[in-house]
């Protein structure tokens, strides 16, 4: 898979604003301030394409792309993101989970997770929510260029043994740095098997 043209398409606050679920899709979500909008970037080959920024929580909206006018790819707010107020982290949790639910050409929900720190609650508590939900998953580790390799090597099976604690078998596990384009080819080659090889229902 080569990502030859991306185009921004539109923002929504709620999935029946969403274009027309007539493509395939796959979506990005993340605790605020994972690398979610780099890697879009570094996946897509266009550095101004998702919006980053220093300061965590800058998606607040549904953003789709169209990715080589073929399929879309959409960045979600982040989750948990503890500095904006109860009432408007609520209702981004709220209209996040209406889209995964609802949205009937979701073909997989990439979690990010960031390689530096052991599994946090509040992703573990997301994924086991997508599991419960039967939402397609896989998950990505980003920022591993900031480890040693025996460092991330140790943050992988931690996660994987903390995964293992209430799955039978973990999702699929990609491991990138936006930085260094690490992983850029395995996410894009299995994203690609998504998207070229099934049929929208």
């Amino acid at each position: 898979m080569i990502i030859k043209e991306a185009t921004f398409v539109k923002s929504a606050t709620n999935y029946k604003q969403c274009p027309p679920p007539d493509k395939h899709e796959v979506a990005f979500i993340g605790r605020s301030n994972v690398g979610k909008s780099s890697l879009i970037n570094m996946l897509c080959n266009n550095s101004k394409l998702a919006k980053t920024s220093s300061t965590p929580g800058k998606t607040q909206t549904i953003n789709h792309f169209l990715i080589n006018k073929s399929w879309y790819l959409v960045d979600l707010p982040g989750y948990g993101y503890a500095k904006v107020n109860k009432q408007l982290r609520n209702t981004f949790e709220s209209f996040i989970s209406a889209y995964i639910l609802n949205r009937p050409n979701l073909d997989c929900l990439f979690i990010l997770v960031d390689s530096r720190h052991e599994p946090r609650k509040i992703d573990l508590e997301f994924i086991a929510w997508c599991g419960e939900k039967e939402i397609p998953i896989a998950i990505v580790m980003t920022k591993t260029d900031k480890l040693k390799p025996t460092e991330l090597e140790h943050n992988i099976q931690v996660y994987i043994n903390t995964l293992l604690q209430e799955w039978e078998e973990t999702p699929p596990m990609f491991y990138t740095s936006a930085e260094k384009a690490q992983g850029k080819e395995e996410l894009l080659e299995y994203i690609g098997e998504i998207v070229e090889n099934e049929q929208v229902e």
